[in-house]
């Protein structure tokens, strides 16, 4: 069992009260409340607020992501591997969560951080495909993964279809457990 940190346990937290208030600056109090922990030191490990647990939740998921891959979890044709990562992505995300995330993330003071998060998703799925490039190419595979993912996880966020209706969402924390 892996000793988790002090903020670990405090985003595990405010993401449980986050699905009812958001991504903010209440939940993440509130979790704290529940931990016992000073008001303070939480800001210190959340400082940015909701922006920082949103932040903290999607590189959860990016995580999971290059576990997943490295497990060998793509298979196929190299641009069926790349879709499998997207959708698995996806499907790994509560969607509450993650619609909650991109209301703090669009706003304009925290649009370097989503662009950032977008990024760094298209580079898990390129290293965990095993992207060796070193020129142009491997700025121009995660810029344009990136759009892909971005848009494609806006799609989601309002797709209403019986394919994700069915499908109970994953939560990584409830995982853990």
């Amino acid at each position: 069992m892996a000793i988790r940190t002090d903020k670990e346990k405090l985003i595990e937290a405010a993401l449980g009260h986050a699905i009812f208030d958001g991504m903010n600056d209440k939940a993440i109090m509130a979790a704290a409340r529940d931990l016992a922990m000073p008001p303070d030191l939480a800001r210190v490990y959340l400082p940015q607020g909701g922006a920082d647990l949103a932040a903290a939740y999607h590189r959860q998921g990016d995580a999971a992501l290059r576990d997943w891959l490295a497990d060998g979890g793509a298979t196929g044709r190299f641009r069926d591997k790349i879709t499998q990562a997207v959708m698995y992505r996806l499907e790994i995300a509560d969607r509450e969560l993650v619609r909650g995330g991109a209301a703090v993330l669009a706003l304009p003071q925290h649009a370097a951080l989503g662009a950032k998060l977008l990024w760094e998703t298209a580079d898990a799925v390129w290293d965990g495909l095993g992207d060796s490039s070193q020129d142009v190419n491997w700025y121009s595979k995660r810029a344009t993964l990136s759009a892909v993912y971005g848009a494609t996880a806006l799609y989601w966020l309002g797709d209403d279809s019986p394919i994700w209706r069915e499908r109970a969402p994953f939560s990584i924390a409830a995982s853990r457990a």
